[in-house]
């Protein structure tokens, strides 16, 4: 029964971390171009790599950042810098595609070649979804070194590997728990119109910043501390 209640726990830390809702807005620029059939393979990848993510953090987490001599303090700074580097542009909202210039119609009764519709150059596809998938889409959006640091102590508070079977239970719901939010947010960004689209892309582009300061604060101070001691 304690098992249970551990992974309980922990799922329910995940969760609050989480925050589906403020996910699903912040997801709504980086789904928008993408087809159904290509938001819902980003849902389905996310939900694996935030359930992989989880999942080394308890098996394996403690002796692999002591291996690789990485803290949960330099990720979680690492994590807001790539949100940063991600989220101000949308603040700023210089992140749209070019609108290409129309296509002149030729006079009645001439034909030129070069004013052909039919060849004008289409407009620029969205990036390939594997470039979004993992950055930063799965990291830092939805995982960090805060999460990595709650898989770790989870496992150290379960000990045995019957525990940590619980904490995998746990995990994978948590990672359904992002492939569903994700592919809500699809749904969301095919019925608001292109002003509001613009506006949300604002409002996101202040929220992920406004995040990721936290995290490059919390993340530095921690690092600070931890080097002093304290």
């Amino acid at each position: 029964m304690s098992f249970k209640y551990e992974a309980l726990v922990f799922f329910l830390a995940l969760f609050a971390l989480y925050s589906p809702v403020a996910a699903l807005s912040s997801y709504l620029p980086y789904v928008r171009g993408y087809s159904h059939a290509q938001q819902v393979r980003l849902a389905l990848g996310l939900a694996a790599n935030a359930f992989g993510f989880v999942l080394i953090a308890v098996w394996v987490g403690e002796p692999l950042l002591e291996l690789l001599g990485i803290s949960t303090a330099a990720l979680t700074a690492t994590g807001g810098i790539a949100l940063i580097l991600a989220s101000v542009p949308l603040m700023r909202g210089t992140t749209a595609e070019a609108v290409p210039d129309p296509v002149p119609v030729p006079a009645a009764g001439t034909f030129d070649p070069a004013l052909d519709p039919v060849q004008a150059t289409p407009p620029a596809p969205p990036p390939n979804p594997k470039n979004v998938l993992f950055t930063p889409l799965t990291f830092p959006l939805t995982v960090g070194g805060t999460t990595f640091a709650f898989g770790v102590a989870a496992s150290a508070d379960a000990g045995d590997v019957s525990g940590r079977l619980w904490l995998t239970l746990a995990a994978l719901a948590y990672g359904i728990v992002t492939g569903v939010t994700l592919y809500l947010s699809g749904h969301v960004e095919r019925r608001i119109s292109a002003q509001a689209a613009a506006m949300l892309d604002r409002v996101a582009g202040i929220l992920l910043t406004a995040i990721a300061v936290i995290l490059l604060a919390n993340g530095f101070t921690d690092l600070v501390t931890a080097r002093l001691g304290l």
